[in-house]
């Protein structure tokens, strides 16, 4: 028996003739087996959604990783063609969703784009193509049609100790996936740094003010969900947070 439900924004995905209100299976799966939650997918709506009506029904929210970029104008910038692809109903949705969410006190878990989303919606800006910037590793995607092998754990991130993400996996070198070509530049306000690349790229944030669980993360611990510790933790820590609520609901409204 699943214990809570979480939300799930969608991505828009033109196949087969149609548009789809979609989201990547393995989010859903890791939500599923690491978590034991029940994900509820969001539609991307062009005209908005009302994310405090999905919030009121659900206990947490899982902001997923996407092949699609956060539209520069949300933070500032003019487009560029390094900047694309885009899903502007995702980017509308994903961000009033974490801004409510967090003003709410509800247990949030961000992944890649989400972490992006996160620090975009918070005031903060993005860098693109990272790999060319000075003294920057190459994060980007092996190329290769092997999943397993795109998503293999390949290098090394520093978890500050003190920090929300060392209470649950502990501090210093831990091991993760790279698979993105974009990055934290400016830092929003309110988040605090968590965990670091050897390069300096950020991998980790959380929010300074939060309410309870919200953390971002920069690389794909759903994927390895059952066979990779540090994966399950984040997970599992995740679950627990969505749990609490779930448990107490009257305590929880309370608080908001």
């Amino acid at each position: 028996m699943h214990s809570g439900l979480v939300a799930i924004p969608a991505d828009i995905r033109e196949f087969d003739g149609y548009s789809w209100h979609a989201a990547p299976d393995q989010y859903i799966m890791a939500a599923v087996k690491g978590s034991n939650v029940l994900p509820l997918i969001v539609p991307a709506l062009a005209d908005g959604t009302d994310v405090d009506m999905v919030l009121d029904r659900v206990d947490g929210v899982l902001i997923s990783g996407s092949r699609t970029n956060v539209h520069p104008s949300n933070y500032g910038e003019p487009e560029t063609e390094h900047h694309g692809p885009f899903d502007p109903a995702r980017d509308l949705l994903s961000i009033a969703l974490i801004r409510r969410t967090i003003e709410r006190g509800i247990p949030l878990l961000a992944i890649c784009r989400g972490i992006q989303e996160l620090n975009v919606a918070l005031g903060g800006s993005l860098a693109t193509e990272i790999q060319a910037l000075p003294g920057r590793m190459d994060h980007r995607k092996p190329q290769t049609e092997d999943r397993d092998a795109a998503f293999a754990i390949r290098h090394s991130i520093k978890v500050k100790e003190g920090s929300c993400l060392a209470s649950i996996v502990g501090h210093g070198d831990v091991n993760v996936n790279s698979l993105h070509r974009q990055a934290i530049s400016e830092l929003a306000p309110r988040l605090a740094v968590e965990a670091v690349a050897e390069d300096g790229t950020i991998e980790a944030v959380s929010v300074i003010d939060a309410k309870g669980f919200a953390i971002g993360v920069q690389w794909h611990p759903e994927y390895w969900v059952g066979n990779d510790e540090i994966s399950d933790k984040i997970f599992a820590a995740f679950g627990d947070a969505v749990r609490a609520r779930h448990a107490h609901p009257a305590a929880a409204a309370a608080a908001e």
